[in-house]
């Protein structure tokens, strides 16, 4: 587990807080075998932002911004509930926290909000900012923790029409051809089994060139 080269990004919803599934995803996450990154979801910080917008009609550029702090409140979360979990704001921190065996919880205003290729709306949520992250890093495997059922099977654009991911989310990883998952409340065997081995990468060298790349 010293290198980012069978890594994961792991997404944890923000939901998942407010479900009450957190702290047992944590444990999972927490046990984890496998290099993982957690991305956090924005969850209620998210949707205070998505409230005020409502009340105040400010634009969505406004609302990006504030939306992925709502993202680094969660991170702070996440952190403060395990303690193999550790902040980290660019890929020179991932890579640090990885090589320590820690998990590092990726704070995104750094990288985020100075990359132009991302939109500033709500099509661009942390699903997609998530897939962004696992494709900067040079294609990492990706999984997704929702709190809602996901239908076995589903593509990324019918889980988009679902409302399952954002609306970004399938043009990412189809794109990037990311290997991707979508897990629901019924799939924890199969977030146990993820992060329960180290899987070799074909990827391997371009993933740890990438964030060799960015270290700041």
């Amino acid at each position: 587990m010293s290198s980012a080269r069978s890594a994961i990004v792991i997404k944890l919803g923000g939901s998942l807080i407010e479900s009450g599934r957190i702290a047992r995803t944590l444990e999972i996450v927490g046990n984890a075998q496998r290099p993982c990154i957690v991305v956090p979801g924005g969850g209620a910080f998210a949707d205070a932002v998505r409230a005020a917008q409502k009340a105040y009609h400010f634009d969505d550029a406004a609302a990006h911004r504030m939306a992925v702090l709502a993202m680094e409140q969660s991170a702070l979360l996440l952190a403060a509930l395990n303690s193999r979990l550790v902040l980290a704001s660019s890929a020179a921190a991932i890579r640090t926290a990885l090589a320590e065996t820690s998990i590092p919880v990726w704070m995104p205003c750094k990288m985020v909000l100075r990359d132009k290729r991302i939109a500033m709306d709500w099509t661009t949520t942390s699903d997609s900012l998530a897939a962004h992250l696992a494709a900067r890093l040079g294609g990492l495997a990706l999984a997704l923790v929702k709190s809602t059922p996901v239908p076995p099977g589903a593509t990324a654009v019918q889980l988009a029409e679902a409302g399952i991911v954002d609306a970004a989310f399938a043009g990412i990883v189809e794109q990037r051809s990311l290997n991707w998952r979508v897990l629901g409340p019924q799939d924890e065997p199969a977030l146990i089994d993820l992060l329960a081995s180290v899987v070799p990468s074909s990827r391997r060298r371009g993933a740890d060139r990438a964030i060799a790349r960015q270290r700041r």
